[in-house]
């Protein structure tokens, strides 16, 4: 701990604070930090699980990987595990997370009972929900570093059992699958079966599936879909299924849901030949850093004379009642697909990111890239998406790309209630504030 205050307080002043992190789940590229970088590999790691309480001390900087690993042989896992591997407990909670469990537990920030936090100026302090840091506690939150990090925490687990049954249920339009939702979060059911966890996916507008979870302490045959086989291509040919819980936790990373198929991971060819140790998010995201860092697909792109594309890696969240009309704006206009949808309905209000707490809402995943038409700039359809989202009442993730301009920013995430943090816990601003660390990259 005294190592890391030293090297935070000998930084000069104005010069930037990064965190020396082997992984990130952000698509903002900047340069790696390198040796410049704040070293917290000391904050790694599960510290205990306690099984009478149900809870987990832990580091800042351990994965959810690790995190696993570490509850999972007591029969528990945290109440919302991200879908990646490398997702950092710490980088959940300040830049927030979802996952299959958020329709009856939110987000992972939800279920931390204290942490320590580490200031700009280098001060250790004690957050919980009712001492004299409960500002923080609550607004810490998609605060995306920019008023400390979080050293340890204190979080809260469920049980498990060793098995998660599958049902997939198909949908031929989006107003009859938002429906749905609604009903399956309001009563924990469908068919009189029921429903721990809950996600979906939309291959087309009259393609949309919900993949129902619930606990089970047996199988009749299990799936693994952490080599061959393809997770996202067996909804389509199966209406129910079976995996381990820790498998079932993982579905999603092997291939970054579908993500993969962009770097050619899903040709059976190359898939045969690639390592199965490295069918992992972090791997393709290392590759696509690179790519982004050397612009090789750009300059290939620019020999075929193939028209510019732009990044469109975005999560965000509408209301429930709202989700065909954007559904339906977003087959027309933006044309990616498939998109991933996962139902979130919010324990408690939290101050920078204010959602409504008796709204169902429904997170509307998307990350590819889609052609520019002849004038358009880069940013023309993010924008025209965060236009649409904001016009039904809906909230954007910030760990991609953001085109907000300044007003409508703070309007969106509570610029007042972020100014009076950002003076209480970083009063000498040696960190960027939240826009122009999420929307200009700094």
């Amino acid at each position: 701990m005294a190592d890391l205050r030293a090297q935070l307080v000998a930084r000069p002043a104005g010069a930037p604070i990064r965190l020396a992190k082997p992984t990130s789940n952000l698509f903002r590229f900047r340069e790696p930090p390198g040796r410049a970088g704040i070293d917290v590999s000391a904050f790694t790691g599960v510290l205990d699980v306690d099984t009478e309480t149900r809870t987990a001390d832990v580091g800042g900087m351990t994965t959810y990987e690790d995190l696993v690993d570490a509850t999972l042989p007591h029969g528990l896992i945290p109440h919302v595990v991200p879908q990646l591997k490398t997702i950092t407990l710490g980088g959940a909670v300040a830049g927030l997370g979802i996952e299959s469990t958020s329709f009856r537990n939110g987000m992972p920030h939800e279920s931390v009972l204290d942490m320590d936090v580490l200031t700009p100026d280098g001060e250790v302090i004690h957050v919980t929900p009712d001492n004299e840091h409960a500002d923080l506690y609550r607004g810490f939150p998609n605060s995306y570093g920019t008023l400390g990090y979080a050293l340890r925490l204190r979080i809260d687990l469920e049980e498990v059992t060793p098995f998660v049954r599958l049902r997939h249920v198909r949908f031929t339009d989006a107003a009859a699958c938002a429906a749905a939702i609604q009903e399956i979060c309001a009563n924990r059911t469908y068919r009189d079966e029921q429903v721990d966890f809950l996600d979906g996916v939309m291959f087309a507008g009259d393609e949309l599936y919900l993949t129902l979870g619930g606990y089970t302490d047996t199988a009749p045959q299990l799936s693994d879909y952490t080599g061959q086989r393809i997770f996202y291509q067996s909804i389509r040919d199966r209406m129910t299924d079976h995996l381990t819980i820790r498998d079932y936790l993982w579905r999603w990373d092997t291939d970054w849901f579908w993500c993969s198929k962009a770097l050619g991971v899903q040709n059976p060819v190359v898939r045969r030949l690639w390592p199965r140790k490295y069918l992992r998010s972090d791997v393709y995201r290392k590759i696509i850093a690179l790519d982004r860092r050397y612009r090789v697909y750009e300059r290939f792109a620019k020999l075929r004379n193939d028209p510019p594309r732009e990044p469109v890696i975005q999560d965000v969240e509408v209301p429930v009642s709202r989700l065909a009309e954007f559904l339906d704006f977003f087959t027309r206009e933006i044309g990616i697909s498939p998109v991933w949808l996962c139902p979130l309905k919010l324990r408690s209000a939290w101050s920078l990111y204010p959602m409504d707490v008796d709204q169902l809402y429904v997170n509307v995943g998307f990350w590819a890239t889609v052609p520019l038409g002849p004038g358009e700039a880069d940013g023309t359809h993010n924008r025209r998406i965060e236009s649409k989202v904001t016009e039904l009442g809906g909230h954007k993730s910030l760990y991609s790309d953001s085109y907000f301009d300044e007003d409508e920013f703070w309007l969106a995430y509570d610029g007042e209630t972020y100014r009076k943090l950002k003076e209480a816990y970083d009063p000498n601003g040696r960190l960027p504030d939240l826009y122009s660390k999420c929307v200009r990259n700094q």
